[in-house]
């Protein structure tokens, strides 16, 4: 999880509310997982919301996990499949730091609780970048370095069904929140194809919107501001389905208030048009551009809303 590169020196190790392994990130000053349980987020935000029983027995089931950290998103989505007859799964992973996954497979709790295969997978990711398992028909590639160069070196004609978008913060690392990126992921969607991602950013959702993709709300977590969201399903339109469910396991569609986010200065993008910026230059672009667009403040929409300013997470 969380792509944009950290020292080992300065990630921390804790275990979240779910007893699951996770680390903090002193450098960018952000966790890689919700207290509420590494593990818990990898399953309710990611796994239940791609309904993996859409995939029947011998399907190719083509999977990107962008910003792969210590594994957990396509651990769960591999440790959810049926062990046999399931779909023949296709997964390539983003990664820039190493540090991470080693620290995972070198910690008991958190080999204890994957079936063997999946452990052989993390291993042989953490070592060659490569894994395969012919018997369950199931290969997992790890491309190391900046997303936004290796997403260069994903096969151009593949049409992905699942992408799992699990970046640091678009205020820590806007680069994998631009619209130039977020358009690049949406192009590889297939048709009914899913991204997935624990953002509910005005900005991202927009760019998400642009890249004409149909936008759901993962529900919001008990005691949250009702109406509000844990996250962004985002659909690829099938045209050979009349609609795209308003409703399903673990999502919604956008409530009102949501959508006014929309339409505030926080809905202002990230740009990064040679995919090469900094995060700096790329916070100050934006910033700039929400100093004078004529568009309502973020403030007084968080007042309608009896929302606190942390709240709109953008």
């Amino acid at each position: 999880m969380r792509d944009c590169v950290s020292d080992p020196a300065v990630l921390s190790t804790r275990f979240t509310a779910d007893g699951s392994f996770s680390l903090h990130s002193n450098s960018f000053a952000e966790s890689f997982h919700s207290s509420c349980g590494a593990l818990e987020e990898a399953n309710s935000k990611f796994v239940l919301p791609a309904q993996l029983d859409r995939f029947p027995s011998g399907r190719c089931l083509r999977v990107l996990d962008v910003c792969f950290g210590l594994g957990y998103n396509t651990a769960a989505l591999m440790a959810a499949l049926p062990n046999v007859g399931g779909p023949n799964l296709q997964c390539w992973a983003l990664e820039l730091d190493r540090a991470p996954l080693r620290l995972a497979l070198a910690e008991p709790s958190f080999i204890a609780l994957w079936p063997e295969h999946v452990v052989a997978c993390l291993g042989a990711l953490s070592a060659d970048g490569y894994w395969q398992d012919s018997r369950r028909q199931q290969s997992v590639q790890m491309l190391w370095g900046d997303a936004r160069q290796q997403l260069q070196y994903i096969p151009k004609d593949l049409r992905l069904d699942l992408i799992l978008l699990d970046a640091f913060s678009p205020g820590k690392c806007p680069q994998l929140w631009s619209e130039e990126f977020i358009q690049s992921l949406a192009a590889l969607l297939a048709p009914g194809g899913r991204l997935l991602t624990y953002c509910r950013a005005a900005a991202v959702r927009n760019n998400l919107r642009l890249a004409g993709l149909e936008l759901r709300s993962l529900l919001p977590k008990p005691g949250d501001v009702a109406g509000w969201s844990s996250g962004t399903l985002a659909l690829r339109p099938n045209e050979y389905e009349q609609y795209s469910p308003d409703i399903g396991p673990g999502w919604r569609g956008l409530s009102e208030m949501e959508e006014e986010h929309l339409q505030t200065r926080a809905g202002v993008p990230y740009r990064d048009p040679t995919g090469t910026d900094t995060a700096a230059l790329i916070l100050k672009r934006r910033q700039h551009e929400q100093a004078f667009v004529d568009l309502p403040s973020t403030s007084a929409w968080q007042r309608k809303w009896g929302l606190a300013r942390q709240a709109c997470n953008s």
